[in-house]
Parts: structure tokens; C-alpha cells; sequence
């Protein structure tokens, strides 16, 4: 097996995409993400996914569970299951990040390059995680 390697913060700052899947694996899911100013990735739950996501550029605010907090580089948030969250970008420039899933929210290798799109093929069912039937 070879090294699976990423300078993280380099791949998710030249994407300019909403939603870039970079890595599936069985139990967790790599995806980089870029919030434009004014943007927000939505208010939503996972109910069986915890999430982990990691701030590179960019500011913003981190609403989960009711709470609110800012968020700027080199922030880390934990998204445990169940639990109502939503990311807003408050600042002048694209909010970027990493994000993991446990286990995989989306389709292996999917691209989305605005949030209206991704949210169109989440609701036709085109954006479904691999599964390991």
C-alpha cells in the first residue's frame, strides 16, 4: 500500500470548489471545502456521522449545538453525531477548510463547485457515500 499524502492546507487553498472530496476510505472521508463570503454550508445534522473540520483561511463562526464561536486558521471543531451545527463565513475572504467524516457523508470523489449544486444533488440522491455491501 502506498503513502496516501496531502500538504493539506496547499490542496484546500487551490480549490476554489464549495465541496472537493480528496479521500474515501471504509470509515472516515476526506473532504476540503471553500465558503465564499456571505456563504455557509447550511444548518444540519448527521445523525450517525461525527465530523472533525479544520479552518486553513479565512474567518467565520462555528454555530453547533446552539452555541456560537469564531473561527479563524488553525482552528479544529468537533461535530459529534446528532448534533445541530451550521459554518458561516463572516469575513472578507473564501473560509476554507478540511474536513473528516466518520463514516463517509459523500460520494467518493465527488466535486461540487457551489453550494446550490451540492445541495441539488444531495436532494436527487446523487451524492450518496459508498457503502460496504
Amino acid at each position: 500500500m502506498a503513502v496516501i499524502h496531502y500538504t493539506i492546507a496547499t490542496e484546500a487553498e487551490k480549490s476554489a470548489d464549495f465541496r472537493r472530496v480528496l479521500w474515501t476510505g471504509e470509515k472516515t472521508q476526506l473532504v476540503i471545502m471553500t465558503i465564499p463570503p456571505d456563504g455557509e454550508i447550511g444548518e444540519e445534522v448527521h445523525e450517525d456521522i461525527d465530523q472533525i473540520l479544520t479552518f486553513v483561511s479565512g474567518t467565520g463562526e462555528a454555530r453547533v449545538g446552539g452555541a456560537t464561536r469564531k473561527v479563524a486558521q488553525g482552528d479544529l471543531v468537533v461535530v459529534p453525531a446528532g448534533t445541530k451545527h451550521n459554518f458561516v463565513n463572516t469575513g472578507p475572504n473564501p473560509l476554507v477548510l478540511y474536513t473528516v467524516y466518520g463514516p463517509p457523508e459523500h460520494a467518493d470523489g465527488a466535486v461540487h463547485a457551489t453550494k446550490e449544486e451540492a445541495d441539488e444533488l444531495e436532494e436527487a440522491g446523487k451524492d450518496e457515500p459508498p457503502t460496504s455491501d
